[in-house]
This record gives structure tokens, sequence and C-alpha cells, in this order.
């Protein structure tokens, strides 16, 4: 799929959350849109989560 596509589908489901379900429906959508590729990614091998949470704690930095 091309990424404009993508956004406008994410759009759409955001709009539907923030129309249906208001500004709370809204946030829990997305936060839970941004979970799911996180993890998509982390599937995929796309992201490595060993740095990110090494970045986090201090003990490298991206530098």
């Amino acid at each position: 799929m091309k990424a404009t596509l993508i956004g406008a589908l994410v759009g759409a489901i955001l709009a539907w959350a923030a129309l249906e379900h208001g500004l709370g429906g809204f946030l829990l959508m997305a936060l839970f849109m941004s979970i799911g590729a996180l993890l998509s990614r982390v599937a995929g091998g796309r992201v490595d989560m060993r740095a990110i949470l090494d970045a986090l704690t201090g003990r490298r930095s991206s530098s």
C-alpha cells in the first residue's frame, strides 16, 4: 500500500473514533494503533527493542 492511502485510512479511523466516542475514544484508539504499529515493526525485525530500551534507560545514546 502507498503511504498516502495508509495515512488516509488511519485518518478515517481516528476521525470515526473522535466522532463516535469523543476525545477519550480518540486518544485510546490512537494509543492502541501506535502500540500495534510498534509491535508489527518489532515482529518484522525492523525495530530493535533492546536498543530502544537501552537508550531509554541511559545505557546507550543515539550518537
